[in-house]
């Protein structure tokens, strides 16, 4: 038998196992985005697509001129940025202190409890999070009340909603992240620990002149790689969270393109503003991708 069909053979399985979620992808994700055109148009279920009247960039405008759409970017970019900037900061210095545990068992709980988190979805973190954080016996506002404080609505108060979302979301993503840094730090030279050791230096010394210094690429790139996630601010944790009393300052725009489109029948507007997110997502993954190659040598396509 030639050997390149004898090669063609005993790859099959591997080309079935590529064209199965190939297929899935193209029926449940390219073809129904022949729906985009719905954003053209003054859509009606019972005049279908075509026949329903087209409108032009009407939406698009609309959209512009709407203080719901308006709240709903300013807070999709806030609440992001929060995120972006807390689930970079915490999980590097939660991996530069765990490298330093010398007890690898107990390293390996700390490595496990923090993760498992990651996990879960944010229906059943939800629920618990409700709990804990409720004003009327909640586990964290008895100990707030314990101590002589009165009760914090974490998820009724505007003022505070948005940073209950980004210590939530930290809590949860930031195990896997520190899995990520610690996976750089086995990178670095020990010999340079031993010879900044022997020089004097101190922990903290160490940490600063060699151990930033080595995984400074992958901060960095995890950065880069964060920028085309500014207008994903999480729509499952913010859906499962938020209230009406909230919706100034918790307001996303994934949650307005639920309660526009599937709440209240708005088709076209809705999906007006679901293919302005995506496009600005595009052009942000684009640039993201680009800003890798360039400053840390890596291509995410």
């Amino acid at each position: 038998m030639p050997r390149r069909v004898r090669i063609k053979k005993n790859t099959l399985i591997f080309h079935v196992l590529v064209w199965i979620p190939l297929i899935f992808v193209i029926i449940f994700n390219f073809i129904p985005m022949g729906g985009i055109i719905i954003a053209f148009k003054n859509y009606k279920p019972g005049l279908g697509i075509f026949g329903s009247s087209w409108v032009g960039l009407e939406n698009f405008r609309r959209m512009f001129l709407t203080q719901d759409t308006l709240r709903a970017f300013r807070n999709t970019l806030i609440i992001a940025i929060m995120k972006i900037i807390a689930n970079l900061i915490v999980p590097v210095i939660f991996a530069l202190l765990l490298n330093e545990v010398g007890n690898r068992k107990y390293k390996r709980l700390v490595q496990t409890i923090t993760y498992l988190p990651y996990f879960l979805s944010w229906i059943v973190l939800s629920g618990i999070l409700i709990d804990l954080l409720s004003p009327d016996g909640g586990l964290v506002n008895q100990i707030i009340t314990s101590l002589g404080f009165e009760p914090v609505y974490f998820l009724g108060d505007k003022d505070i909603f948005r940073y209950t979302l980004v210590v939530s979301d930290v809590w949860k993503n930031f195990g896997y992240t520190t899995i990520i840094y610690l996976a750089a730090l086995t990178a670095i030279d020990p010999n340079l620990y031993e010879a900044a050791s022997i020089d004097g230096a101190g922990y903290i010394a160490r940490a600063w002149h060699i151990t930033l210094p080595g995984i400074v690429s992958f901060i960095a790139l995890m950065t880069i790689l964060g920028i085309g996630q500014i207008l994903n601010a999480g729509f499952d944790q913010v859906f499962n969270l938020y209230n009406v009393s909230v919706y100034s300052t918790g307001d996303i725009l994934d949650t307005l393109v639920y309660r526009t489109g599937i709440q209240q029948q708005q088709y076209s507007f809705s999906t007006a503003v679901g293919l302005f997110r995506s496009v600005v997502g595009i052009i942000l993954i684009a640039t993201s991708n680009f800003l890798a190659n360039r400053y840390a040598g890596y291509r995410v396509f």
